[in-house]
């Protein structure tokens, strides 16, 4: 797989990594299924998906665990990333930005990742009541301290970015990238192109719509979060299907599925550009990692580049 190097260090990740939120938090928890993760997450790392990207918040808890377990004797072999930055209430999240937060979770986190160090600790979503000079330094002592290798921020403005630089290297921008969410491309995407700082593109399958596998709400497990998300109503759903039409066109004259194609047009946005699809199971992620390879000549990207936005709002 092709690779790409991030940090000032430039370690070496391969540009298809792993989300692995939907393992065992929003996306189906009925069907958490951690032997069969742990395998996929091994096979993962065979493939050269070597970024694997967890949260405290996710679950809460649990996915690092899950990842924590998957790594043991296998540690080195992957680029462990992680964030900071929401605690789960009883109701919904809250954003907690503060120092005393940072130097707490990362303790917790690498007890439950099993290992002394990640090697990437991102701020999951700036907190509005905290300076984020604040937060940004406290992580910046986590480095110090020798428990992460380099920082990353999540959902930035490019303002944010500004601000972090100044008081210490970003390695990373995690931003939602995909051909029905295409925000990130105005500024984030030129801005850190130009900087040297790796885009790391989260749901870059549209939360599995580009699949094509769900043409209707009905097709989402009932406890799947996705059920409450406005561009799976059924009326918007139909809307975005025309969206598929184009991306099956796409994938038809490449002998490609449309979520191999819907993974290459989010990797030709950039050299810089990484890919964290989520999967539960080996075939998908195996169909994933081969999207790597997937070249869209100019016909392709045009007729890609010129689709209207998703109908109803990002959530």
């Amino acid at each position: 797989m092709r690779t790409l190097r991030i940090g000032p260090d430039g370690v070496p990740v391969g540009a298809v990594g792993l989300g692995c939120m939907g393992m065992s938090y929003a996306y189906d928890p009925a069907g958490r299924d951690d032997d069969t993760s742990v395998t996929v997450l091994h096979r993962a790392l065979d493939l050269g998906a070597d970024l694997l990207d967890t949260a405290d918040v996710y679950g809460p808890h649990t996915n690092e665990e899950l990842v924590g377990r998957a790594l043991a004797g296998r540690r080195e072999r992957a680029v462990l990333a992680t964030k900071v930055g929401f605690v789960a209430g009883p109701t919904r999240l809250r954003r907690d930005g503060s120092p005393a937060h940072v130097r707490a979770a990362i303790d917790a986190s690498l007890r439950r990742l099993r290992t002394d160090h990640v090697d990437l600790y991102q701020l999951h979503r700036v907190d509005p009541q905290v300076p984020l000079e604040e937060t940004w330094g406290a992580m910046a002592e986590v480095v110090k301290a020798g428990k992460a290798r380099m920082l990353g921020l999540s959902d930035v403005t490019v303002d944010q970015v500004r601000t972090a630089q100044a008081v210490h290297p970003v390695a990373t921008v995690q931003a939602e990238l995909s051909l029905w969410t295409r925000e990130a491309t105005d500024a984030l995407l030129p801005y850190t192109a130009r900087e040297g700082i790796a885009l790391v593109a989260y749901s870059p399958l549209g939360r599995g719509f580009l699949t094509g596998r769900f043409t209707s709400v009905r097709d989402l497990p009932e406890d799947d979060y996705r059920r409450g998300n406005p561009r799976f109503q059924q009326e918007a759903l139909d809307a975005n299907l025309r969206l598929l039409d184009a991306v099956r066109a796409v994938a038809g004259r490449h002998g490609a599925t449309p979520a191999q194609t819907a993974l290459a047009w989010v990797l030709s946005r950039g050299p810089h550009v990484v890919a964290i699809p989520g999967t539960k199971t080996v075939r998908y992620l195996e169909e994933n990692v081969a999207a790597a390879d997937l070249r869209l000549d100019a016909d392709d990207l045009a007729l890609l580049d010129a689709l209207p936005p998703a109908v109803g709002a990002r959530q």
